[in-house]
């Protein structure tokens, strides 16, 4: 069952309006390539255990922060 189109243009609004508004600040290409980067990483990313690891691995990855000297290496 979906929504008629006014009632979810009105549900949506908040989300819309912020759209409209951030569109001339942010580079869209630039986001959807972050997004890109962000979902690669968290595809191989079976093995972490809590979203505590896998937020510290995105940090490390996008954020090109080295690794600890005593970190395990993974191949």
């Amino acid at each position: 069952m979906s929504l008629e189109p006014s009632r979810m243009l009105r549900s949506h609004k908040p989300l819309i309006l912020n759209w409209a508004e951030a569109r001339e600040q942010v580079s869209l290409g630039a986001v959807e390539g972050l997004n890109n980067r962000l979902k690669a990483n968290l595809g191989n990313s079976c093995c972490f255990r809590t979203y505590r690891a896998i937020k510290l691995m995105l940090y490390h990855k996008l954020g090109s922060l080295p690794e600890p000297e005593l970190a395990h290496r993974f191949c």
